[in-house]
């Protein structure tokens, strides 16, 4: 079954801050979130978006103050986008051939989603927790 990128972000709520916020501000989203990635959105529109890759290599490795710098100072400003009604595996191939793991998805240039790597795996993965949760318990038994 081939699977849209709409059908992945149905019920996802989307983080967004502000360009001015701080690092820390995004950090913590992220960490109360449980995602990797916060669109950075000024006056209705993505104007880039700020990951755990940006946060490490941009400002932990390079001894900047998370709460003193705005995600404008540190963010991916050159933002690659999808629409909605592609099939993720588009998503996948724009992902791997520009090396990064997130997307963000817009609709007449409003971000409404963010599609990812693990986003891929989905109930592929969810059978394999079972499989090996299976295994576990008969590997237990015997």
């Amino acid at each position: 079954m081939i699977r849209t990128i709409r059908e992945i972000i149905r019920n996802q709520r989307v983080l967004i801050l502000p360009p001015d916020a701080s690092v820390r501000v995004a950090a913590r989203a992220m960490a109360e979130h449980h995602v990797g990635s916060v669109m950075v959105v000024g006056h209705g529109r993505l104007v880039g978006i700020f990951t755990e890759r940006d946060c490490m290599e941009r400002v932990v490795a390079m001894g900047i103050d998370p709460d003193t710098t705005e995600l404008s100072a540190v963010m991916t400003h050159r933002v690659i986008t999808i629409t909605p009604d592609h099939p993720l595996l588009h998503a996948l191939h724009l992902m791997h051939d520009n090396g990064f793991r997130h997307m963000p998805v817009v609709e007449n240039g409003r971000p409404i989603g963010m599609v990812s790597v693990r986003d891929a795996l989905g109930s592929d993965l969810t059978t394999f927790e079972r499989e090996e949760e299976f295994k576990e318990r008969l590997t237990e038994v015997m």
